[in-house]
C-alpha cells in the first residue's frame, strides 16, 4: 500500500507519515518548503523520516499548486490513496497575504482532486479547519452546523475546499473525507503557533503577549490524537450507497471534527507551560486580534460514532511532552 501524503514536511504531515511508514506502508510525500516558518525544522522533519524508514519513505520537494510541476513530479509513481494535508498555515498571517491562501488552498486543492480523480484514487482524505465555524456561538461545534460565517481568509478557504470537495464527490463518485482539526499540537510543532511561542519566550525570559486579555478557550488537541483520527478516516473511506453522511453529503464525501472534546481556558495552557518549564511567565494581556474567534469546542460524536476515534490525551500530559520535545530538540 502507498499513500501520497502533501505537506510531508508540516508538522502533522510528518507525524502521518511516519505513521502509515511504521505499519509498513509506502509514502510519497511532496511539499514545497516554504519558508512561512523555518525551512530547517522542515528539513529535519524529512531527515527524521529518512533515518527512520529509509527507502520506504520518497521525498519530492514541489508545489502542488503548480499543477504542472505536480504532474511531472509524479510521473510514472504510483499510490492508492491520497492524504492532503498541505495547505497555507495560519489565520492572522491571511490577513497580511491574501494571495499565497488563494494560491496554495484553493488552486492547490483543486489540483490534488483532479489529480485524485485522474488516478481513480480509492480515499482522499483532507485537511479542513475548526475556523470554519467562524463566530459560531454555539458550543459544541458540530459538523452540522452552518459555516457560512468565515472570520478569517484562511477559514474562508477551507470552507471554500469542502464544497468544491462536495462537487467533486457528486460528479465523480469519489470518496473523500474532510477533517476539522481543533488546535493540534505537540512534538515537532510549529513555530508560529503560541503553544511553541510561549514556551520560547518562558524558557528565554522573554515577554509573552496574551490575547483576548486571556479570556479565550481552545480545544487543545494532542498531535498523536490527530494522526490515529486521520489514518481511522483513511482506512474507512465513505461509501457511495446515497445514505446521509457526517456533514450531510448523500455522496462520499464525509466531514468530521477532530479534537480532544474539552475546552481548556487558555490561563490553564500557559500555567501547564511555566510548570513544564519551571518558571512564570511575563504576560502582557492583550485584545483579541482580527479573524480569531474567542471559544473553540470540538463535538467529535460523529467521528467517534463512525470510527471508534476517542482522543487519549488531555493538555496535563500533552503539554510537557511538547516542552520536554522543545527542549531536547533545541539542545536546552
Amino acid at each position: 500500500m502507498t499513500t501520497l501524503v502533501t505537506g510531508a514536511a508540516g508538522f502533522i504531515g510528518f507525524h502521518v507519515s511516519n505513521a502509515l511508514l511504521s505499519r509498513g506502508e509506502q509514502v510519497i510525500g511532496i511539499d514545497n518548503l516554504n519558508d512561512y516558518y523555518s525551512v530547517a525544522l522542515k528539513q529535519d522533519r524529512i531527515a527524521e523520516l529518512n533515518t527512520n524508514h529509509g527507502d520506504a519513505f520518497d521525498f519530492i520537494k514541489v508545489d502542488f499548486a503548480d499543477n504542472a510541476a505536480l504532474s511531472a513530479a509524479l510521473e510514472g509513481k504510483s499510490f492508492d490513496r491520497i492524504v492532503h494535508l498541505g495547505a497555507q498555515a495560519g489565520v492572522r498571517y491571511s490577513i497580511e497575504n491574501p494571495h499565497a491562501y488563494v494560491h496554495s488552498n484553493l488552486v492547490g486543492h483543486l489540483n490534488m482532486l483532479e489529480l485524485a480523480r485522474a488516478r481513480g484514487s480509492a480515499h482522499m482524505v483532507y485537511a479542513s479547519s475548526s475556523s470554519v465555524y467562524g463566530g459560531n456561538k454555539t458550543l459544541p461545534f458540530r459538523v452540522e452546523d452552518r459555516v457560512d460565517h468565515p472570520l478569517s481568509l484562511y477559514a474562508a478557504t477551507k470552507k471554500a475546499d469542502e464544497l468544491i470537495s462536495e462537487t467533486y464527490s457528486h460528479l465523480y463518485r469519489l470518496p473523500l473525507t474532510g477533517l476539522r482539526f481543533f488546535t493540534v499540537y505537540g512534538p515537532w510543532g510549529r513555530p508560529d503557533m503560541a503553544m511553541w511561542i510561549f514556551t520560547k519566550a518562558i524558557l528565554e525570559g522573554g515577554e509573552i503577549g496574551v490575547f483576548g486579555e486571556g479570556n479565550m478557550r481552545r480545544d487543545f488537541t494532542y498531535v498523536d490524537d490527530i494522526v490515529a483520527g486521520i489514518v481511522a478516516a483513511l482506512d474507512n473511506p465513505p461509501p457511495d450507497d446515497g445514505a446521509e453522511k457526517a456533514g450531510g453529503s448523500h455522496g462520499p464525501h464525509r466531514l468530521y471534527n477532530i479534537g480532544n472534546n474539552r475546552s481548556e481556558e487558555l490561563m490553564r495552557m500557559i500555567a501547564l507551560i511555566e510548570q513544564a518549564c519551571g518558571r512564570e511567565a511575563k504576560k502582557t494581556l492583550l485584545p483579541m486580534q482580527a479573524g480569531d474567534v474567542r471559544d473553540t469546542y470540538a463535538d467529535i460524536s460523529a467521528i467517534s460514532g463512525d470510527l471508534g476515534f476517542e482522543p487519549k490525551t488531555s493538555i496535563d500530559r500533552g503539554i510537557p511532552k511538547f516542552v520536554e520535545w522543545y527542549k531536547a530538540y533545541h539542545n536546552l
